[in-house]
């Protein structure tokens, strides 16, 4: 199926596109898993409709929490997530409002599990 058939912008696709390419490296695909971080390129439910529609397969994605290490004043833990753009996040450490602190999780966007026909 070309990907290039539905409306999505190229980043969507190019990240789509490794997924599946990555998934079908198992056999012959029935379900993947996946795993968007809120500090990810896309937020889960993007990503989901995006595999969804371009492939037959059943997908679940799982959204997993961000979390920080704030190199000002050493808070541990989620992000204040200020703003969530297309392909870019803005968060700062909630104890002290340092933009941008060091993302430890949630940070990707990965496959976490392919179930394949036997």
């Amino acid at each position: 199926m070309c990907l290039c058939d539905y409306t999505f912008s190229m980043h969507e696709q190019s990240i789509a596109q490794a997924i599946i390419e990555e998934a079908q490296k198992h056999g012959v695909v029935k379900k993947i898993i996946v795993e968007c971080g809120d500090l990810g390129h896309l937020p889960a439910i993007e990503m989901k409709s995006v595999l969804e529609k371009i492939t037959p397969w059943e997908i679940e994605v799982i959204q997993k929490k961000a979390v920080v290490k704030c190199e000002k004043c050493s808070f541990v833990g989620e992000p204040n997530i200020l703003q969530q753009l297309h392909d870019q996040n803005v968060f700062a450490c909630p104890k002290c409002e340092e933009m941008f602190p060091e993302i430890l999780e949630g940070g990707d966007i990965l496959l976490k599990e392919v179930s394949v026909d036997e």
